[in-house]
């Protein structure tokens, strides 16, 4: 999971363009070194727990998470799974709802990766 710590920019999801990802503020996914980890896009904000894995030899987190969507108790699990070294791709499914895939870049702030 080291590959992954820090924070991506979400720029692609199956369900939602990029104005409603952006809704609130930029979406993003974030894991840090201790096994846990945040996400937003549209109206959701999740708080993930993060195990270490492997699909198809690359590597990649599986994590639940819970989290509100506008408000409302909201809980799911997901992955992610690093693709070079600048590209994540993974799944994010909502519990008794929606789910999409997204793709994700390292966060940059002044010509600099975040994390």
């Amino acid at each position: 999971m080291r590959n992954l710590i820090g924070r991506w920019r979400i720029v692609e999801m199956e369900a939602w363009d990029r104005d409603a990802i952006d809704l609130v503020e930029p979406g993003f996914i974030e894991f840090a070194g201790d096994g846990t980890g945040q996400f937003g896009f549209v109206a959701v904000r999740g708080w993930m727990d993060c195990r270490n894995a492997e699909r198809e030899s690359r590597t990649a987190v599986e994590f639940s998470w819970e989290g509100d969507d506008d408000g409302d108790q909201v809980s799911g699990r997901g992955w992610a799974a690093l693709v070079g070294d600048a590209m994540l791709e993974g799944h994010l499914f909502i519990h008794r709802g929606e789910d999409s895939g997204f793709r994700a870049e390292p966060f940059v702030r002044s010509g600099r990766r975040d994390g």
